[in-house]
């Protein structure tokens, strides 16, 4: 057993669910998620008990290119990730009508094929692949599912698929390049491989565009609040718990290890950069009047200070990173769950045309506040093990990274406040909000529980990771 039966079950989902109809493509769809999900889990037992769940064949000779898939630690970290939240996200999306049900959910499954297999390919080109193959999806079901008007929709979105194809690009022109030297895209024979200063410094600016784009890394954000704003809420989810996550994976996978030399002498710039987005979405998200444009400045926050800690090239560093892409990951699409659930009741996202929802449904409101104070990394909860782990590995590096960092807790825990005040308390609203149905409940509680667990009992997660990560930490500084 291996991780290409991972791929398998998901591809084989998407065409399961294209083709059993809109009327069952939802409950089809949240069955091939959750045995993904399963079988992640069996994956991560065998690799525990010290199998070897690679997968390697022969794909093409000339290029040799080679279909390869890699499982350590920090791979199956982010696999389980994906598989985690695709059941959840299509579970959520169950009080809402979608027109060609099956495209939409078919669209979700095969998004997260191309996700897994990101996270997965230790082959260059492979990895390239699925990358591009990733924004497929998002674009469609952004471009037919969204929300607003249809033309501003259709900038947003295009905008978007231009600006991350182009720079993709030029990630493919290194790995091109690379090829050329080492005749292999296999990423072990890239590692291997003894590169100038200047030529290191070209392979990591070609890649820090790609990532950057994907993240996003101040001033390569521009995107990001529109398409988020735009996109259907289960877009949003995919993009801000999943798909950003790509970025800040291939970061500590390919960017660090194929250019250290690069990595390390302007170290200080691109901390400086994940730093700015830090300050930048905190107080761009201040000012936000929409609940899901807050949200995203939020996150662009959150990813500032997640990008600034891969930076940091030093194992509490990736680590902290790591930790915290996956309690983002979560905290986020419990979020905009939350943003969806009001609009389900009030057709609204301005958060000046709520409040008083206390009053009439208290669950909703208890939960909605374990969810703001895990945001905002309220010890006990995962976010905390993540933003502490990374500030520490920043103070390392200089004590004022870890002042400026730390803004994030200050401003983040202002406007989040101030938001949930907003929201929850004050007047009734004049529309009443209904209680959280049981599904809404499910989805909630399964994120808000993980939050809790791994806030008090991180370590085997950290167990799981930490392995892969001092062998990326040893490549990088041979």
């Amino acid at each position: 057993m291996d991780v290409s039966f991972i791929l398998i079950i998901l591809l084989i989902g998407a065409f399961a669910t294209y083709f059993s109809g809109d009327k069952l493509a939802p409950k089809v769809a949240l069955f091939f998620g959750l045995v993904s999900l399963g079988f992640s889990v069996y994956l991560l037992s065998l690799f525990n008990a010290g199998q070897n769940i690679d997968f390697m064949s022969a794909w093409i000779t000339k290029p040799s290119i080679s279909f390869s898939l890699k499982a350590d630690g920090l791979s199956l970290a982010m696999l389980l990730l994906n598989t985690a939240l695709t059941p959840l996200i299509i579970f959520s999306a169950f009080g809402n009508e979608f027109r060609n049900a099956k495209n939409f959910y078919a669209l979700i499954l095969f998004m997260s094929f191309a996700m897994a297999g990101t996270f997965l390919a230790s082959d260059g080109l492979l990895y390239y692949i699925f990358w591009e193959l990733a924004l497929i999806p998002i674009y469609f079901i952004a471009l037919i599912w969204g929300n607003g008007d249809a033309e501003e929709r259709k900038k947003a979105v295009v905008k978007f698929f231009i600006y991350t194809l182009a720079g993709s690009l030029f990630m493919l022109t290194a790995f091109i390049y690379l090829y050329g030297k080492a005749g292999s895209f296999l990423i072990e024979d890239l590692y291997k491989l003894e590169l100038s200063s200047q030529e290191q410094l070209w392979i990591f600016l070609a890649f820090f565009l790609a990532y950057a784009i994907k993240i996003p890394i101040i001033p390569f954000h521009t995107w990001q609040a529109k398409v988020y704003q735009k996109a259907p809420t289960v877009g949003t989810m995919l993009l801000s718990g999943i798909m950003l996550k790509m970025g800040l994976y291939s970061v500590i996978r390919w960017q660090l290890p194929l250019a250290p030399s690069a990595a390390k002498e302007y170290m200080t710039i691109f901390i400086a950069l994940g730093i700015a987005g830090v300050i930048y979405g905190s107080i761009v998200a201040l000012r936000q009047k929409d609940l899901k444009k807050l949200l995203a400045y939020s996150s662009l926050a959150h990813v500032g200070l997640i990008a600034a800690g891969t930076y940091t090239l030093n194992l509490d560093g990736l680590r902290g990173a790591v930790l915290q892409m996956i309690a983002h990951g979560f905290v986020v699409v419990g979020l905009f769950f939350v943003a969806e659930i009001t609009y389900r009741r009030y057709e609204t996202r301005e958060i000046s045309e709520m409040g008083g929802i206390r009053s009439q449904s208290p669950k909703f409101t208890s939960m909605f506040m374990i969810l703001v104070l895990a945001s905002v990394a309220l010890p006990s909860t995962f976010n905390f093990i993540g933003e502490f782990t990374v500030l520490y590995s920043l103070s390392q590096i200089g004590i004022i990274w870890a002042i400026l960092g730390g803004t994030t807790i200050i401003l983040g825990a202002y406007y989040m406040l101030r938001m949930f005040q907003h929201v929850m308390l004050g007047e009734t609203n004049a529309k009443l909000f209904k209680d959280v149905t049981t599904n809404e409940a499910v989805v909630l509680v399964s994120i808000i529980a993980f939050l809790l667990f791994f806030g008090i009992y991180p370590k085997p997660i950290t167990d799981l990771i930490t392995p892969s990560l001092q062998e990326i930490l040893t490549q990088i500084n041979r």
